[in-house]
């Protein structure tokens, strides 16, 4: 923890993306993420891996209809995870993330549920789970 403060640092935040690792746009999101993350504290985990089985319900594994975001151990699903993961990256982003808190919860998982029903028919759906860089390795988790 910072000191005189209760928001912990980056360094002592554990903020996982766990995302469909054969889904086009997730990958794309993990892109955005690994580009735009200010701060570096965002680490990333395919549903489909080891990390997942470990932290994740069974019922998160098994429906792949949602990026799970988990932060100090709460996990986040659907718009929440998008507005968790918006917020964390800091920056202008995590003022996009608190406008996109103000809309009810419902309202922002139907539009969420949509664009999940449609990924792969838009955005494609690959063979095997990405295979981070070197550079992005320390970031991913298996």
């Amino acid at each position: 923890m910072n000191r005189g403060t209760s928001e912990p640092s980056s360094s002592d935040r554990d903020v996982v993306l766990f995302f469909d690792g054969v889904c086009g746009l997730c990958n794309r999101t993990v892109d955005f993420v690994l580009r735009y993350d200010c701060r570096g504290v965002v680490r990333f985990a395919p549903l489909q891996g080891r990390t997942a089985r470990e932290r994740l319900s069974v019922n998160d594994l098994e429906r792949l209809d949602s990026v799970v975001l988990q932060e100090n151990g709460i996990s986040f699903r659907k718009s929440s995870a998008v507005v968790k993961l918006l917020q964390a990256m800091g920056g202008v982003w995590s003022v996009f993330g608190l406008l996109l808190w103000l809309i009810p919860r419902p309202l922002r998982d139907v539009c969420y549920g949509f664009i999940a029903r449609n990924r792969y028919r838009v955005f494609g759906q690959k063979l095997s789970c990405r295979m981070p860089s070197p550079e992005e390795r320390d970031r991913f988790c298996e």
